[in-house]
């Protein structure tokens, strides 16, 4: 290395006390440089560089470093790009706002650098050479947006409709003229034909004022309680049908709140007229992948939470429709539609029936539509990473489908996942309909330089088409769901799992710059819940299933060692639970290897987990069947026979309740362990029945739990310090016989103040009014960006869907493509999938 002084290039986010840092303790950050550099052409992760500069500062004995810039910009970097002699770093001063740099650690020569280039010196490391290509094609949704209000703090994130409703009004409502389009609104309503809201004797908006005045005027003279039939003749001679209220007391509520709206417009008034008004009356729930069905399918491939969140979900968006139409006084019946894949041969499920009711509803149901290829059914389950060639027809198919299912068009389409999100991108764009969108998770970041290395991962995972998907779906979208902050924009410490779409690269297929702003007022938090007629306190013995306890022991007891449960257990010990599917993110083999060199911990408590299967040979998930014999393996290595319980999946929901209240019984925990989780329903499923709980500190349950008040938050990535956090509670509560009962009652208090499906389903269906209502008066449908997005589903994701291999539904055909593609032994056909010019669903302008 040169002895000469360093020279140094300014950057906008360096300021001098960086700068002088790096001159003036040269040797000492040239030692930390030195650690990274010698980890070779690679990505160093959070972890990877504050554990090395920890290291360096307890080596080096040098307090400043610990608060030198230097080391601030490295406790801020969310990733290392070594390329000797340059190290690059992404700095995150802030959730969703970035920083790129690079340093040369021969010369400390420090350069700033914009997006593009922080991605093109990213894909050296793919390409293995300096050679950038100069045509890689750039993804910029940001010139779209440039005019579009947008949130500027990051604790606001989150918060879209709130700041929309401020945004908008501000500008809309500025003189009693521009009330116009809410009237226009106003006239636009009708179901089925009948006219609602306003009829034709209203003609323009200065007699909307009039008609209000004289119906306040007439109503106030009526009890509260007076029903809507004894006086609707009255309000439609005046000009008023349908839709104010039930009674006279309501529709005055709502016209009062009409009337301030005209006389002096507010977002908050707005806001909860529209929340007042009929617009909602039938919803499409899509999501195609897995087994989705009531009963049997909890525990098969690529069926999990989601599942019980749509089921869920279902319930309770119908209550709150229905109890909302039955106060607008409106005789209707709303439909809610699960729109998903039916699956012909569906192992003994139901998903190969095409109309199931939802158990607990009146109006809802399961419409399944097959998978086609060139008039093919397709017969057999396909993982989730396999769909995308079909799901063009399969949108098409859902268009005549879902409108005949509902006799008419839906009023909002909500997507679920990647594949989900797509098909209701292209149902919303070509029916018009206003599209919610729900991740559920986002691959890429359960899946560390899956964008860098996408190729490594294409042949079992198909990435590129995954990533573009995501893409197109939260770009297109009217607004998105997500049931915690974390799913955003992360928290201090971590990326959010949108925001990791902000900018990334798939070296060779495309650079996005700005994929998705986290600042964008789509975005809304809205947290679900639990199924509080399963999961309920386990103090409620009035309701408690005792029946189910003999069943329950002998999973957890009995010392038969089968298929269904292996492992013997002590009875005297309270149990450390887990529940979960078994796939390398939820890491619940980190867990048992966590465990089993934890002497401390496994002499305190059992561990017991539910997930997959416990013989690789019954799995037909490829992931899972790794785990399973990882599993085996850590068995075997830490002769965990003895204080471990390992029970395959249970897919009944009733006695998976009582199964976490009979654990509560005992003093026991829960405990999620995942490598990142978005949202975390087991988490709020255990606290609800009363367990304290400690999860990951990656995603969601960060958010669900305070830490220390209401549960523990543990980062399965030190292992060591997450084991030392249960052994700690544990211990405590032998001395502290308060603490248990304290954390309990800490995680009840916080399920029932922001975790209810109730709250949830009042919320999204204000939110799809709100965003109804600004896409009808203003340009929120952003028709630019959805020419954008028009071009890059036809040229990129069709040619990328043509590249994953089509599934067969026999070994035959299998056969005859290997021999029609000359392939050796053990390798795999590819075929293309032909997608018709013509089709009715092209995104084509």
């Amino acid at each position: 290395m040169r002895s000469s002084k360093p020279r140094l290039t300014r950057i906008a986010s360096t300021n001098e006390n960086l700068q002088n840092s790096l001159v003036d303790h040269r040797d000492q950050i040239l030692c930390i440089l030195s650690r990274y550099l010698s980890q070779g052409r690679t990505i160093l992760q959070p972890y990877h560089l504050i554990d090395e500069l920890n290291i360096a500062i307890e080596e080096n004995k040098e307090a400043f470093l610990e608060e030198c810039p230097f080391a601030k910009l490295i406790r801020k970097s969310q990733e290392a790009i070594v390329l000797p002699p340059w190290v690059g770093f992404a700095t995150r001063p802030r959730p969703g706002i970035w920083e790129y740099l690079r340093v040369n650690v021969e010369e400390l020569v420090v350069e700033e650098l914009s997006v593009s280039e922080y991605l093109g010196f990213k894909e050296h490391l793919s390409k293995g050479s300096d050679v950038v290509d100069p045509f890689m094609l750039e993804l910029d949704f940001g010139p779209f947006n440039a005019r579009f209000p947008r949130l500027k703090i990051p604790k606001s994130i989150g918060n879209g409709v709130q700041f929309l409703n401020r945004h908008l009004s501000s500008h809309l409502f500025n003189n009693p003229e521009s009330m116009v389009p809410m009237f226009e609104f106003l006239r636009t309503h009708r179901y089925r034909g009948e006219t609602l809201m306003l009829n034709d004797r209203i003609e323009t908006l200065s007699k909307l004022g009039a008609a209000l005045t004289k119906t306040e005027e007439f109503l106030s003279k009526l009890a509260e309680s007076t029903p809507y039939s004894s006086f609707e003749h009255n309000l439609q001679t005046l000009g008023l049908e349908k839709g104010w209220g039930n009674t006279a007391g309501r529709v005055l509520e709502t016209i009062k709140l009409l009337q301030d709206l005209l006389q002096a417009p507010d977002p908050e008034t707005l806001e909860k007229f529209l929340a007042l008004i009929p617009m909602v009356f039938s919803v499409v729930i899509v999501s195609p992948h897995g087994y989705f069905g009531q009963a049997g399918v909890l525990g098969l491939p690529d069926t999990g939470g989601q599942i019980v969140y749509i089921l869920d979900q279902v319930r309770a968006l119908e209550d709150e429709i229905i109890e909302k139409l039955e106060l607008q006084g409106l005789d209707i019946k709303p439909q809610i539609v699960v729109l998903t894949r039916l699956i012909p041969d569906s192992q003994g499920t139901s998903c190969n029936q095409q109309i199931e009711k939802i158990a607990g509803t009146q109006h809802s149901r399961i419409l399944r539509i097959p998978f086609r290829h060139n008039g093919t059914i397709l017969k057999k389950w396909i993982s989730r990473f396999d769909v995308y060639p079909y799901l063009e027809t399969y949108a098409e198919d859902a268009v005549t489908e879902v409108c005949a299912e509902l006799s008419g068009q839906p009023d909002l389409i909500i997507g679920n996942y990647s594949d989900g999100n797509l098909v209701a991108s292209l149902l919303s764009h070509h029916l018009n309909v206003t599209q919610c969108t729900i991740a559920h998770a986002l691959e890429k970041t359960k899946y560390p330089d899956s964008d860098i290395y996408w190729k490594s991962f294409e042949e079992k995972y198909h990435f590129s088409c995954q990533f573009t998907a995501d893409l197109i779906a939260m770009n297109h979208t009217d607004f998105i769901i997500t049931s915690t902050y974390q799913e955003i924009a992360g928290s201090e410490d971590t990326v959010g799992q949108y925001e990791s779409h902000q900018a990334f690269t798939l070296p060779g297929l495309y650079r996005v710059v700005n994929g998705i702003d986290v600042f964008d007022p789509k975005f809304n938090i809205v947290s679900p819940g639990a199924d509080l007629s399963i999961y309920y306190p386990f103090t409620d013995k009035k309701h408690r299933l005792t029946s189910l306890h003999e069943a329950i022991e002998e999973l957890l007891f009995h010392p038969s060692q089968t298929d269904e449960h292996i492992g013997l257990i002590d009875q005297k010990k309270p149990i450390l639970f887990t529940m979960a599917r078994l796939d390398r993110v939820k890491n619940l083999t980190g867990l048992v290897d966590m465990f089993g060199k934890n002497a401390k911990l496994r002499e305190l408590v059992n561990l017991v987990l539910v997930a997959g299967d416990i013989d690789a040979s019954k799995s037909k998930d490829r992931e899972e069947v790794k785990e399973i014999e990882k599993m085996h393996s850590l068995i075997e290595q830490h002769k965990l026979h003895v204080g471990f319980r390992w029970i395959r999946s249970q897919t009944n929901r009733v006695r998976n309740g009582e199964l976490y209240r009979y654990i509560a019984d005992s003093h026991g925990a829960f405990v999620q362990p995942a490598l990142y989780e978005g949202f975390g329903l087991t988490v709020v499923e255990a606290m609800t029945c009363g367990l304290p709980t400690f999860a990951t500190s990656h995603g969601g349950p960060a958010e669900i739990i305070e830490d220390g008040i209401s549960g523990f938050h543990i980062d399965p990535y030190h292992p060591d310090e997450a084991g030392a956090i249960i052994v700690d509670f544990f211990e405590r509560c032998k001395s502290e016989p308060n603490l248990w009962t304290q954390i309990s009652e800490g995680g009840l208090k916080r399920i029932y103040s922001k975790y209810t499906w109730k709250i949830y389903a009042e919320r999204l269906m204000t939110l799809s009014k709100v965003y109804g209502f600004w896409k009808f008066v203003s340009k929120l449908n952003r028709q630019e960006t959805r020419r954008y997005l028009e071009m890059f589903y036809i040229l990129k994701f069709r040619e990328l869907a043509k590249t994953v291999p089509l599934s067969s539904d026999d070994v035959s055909t299998i056969e005859k493509m290997e021999k029609k593609a000359h392939l050796g032994p053990g390798e795999e056909a590819v075929v293309g999938v032909h997608v018709p010019d013509g089709a009715n669903l092209k995104l084509a302008v």
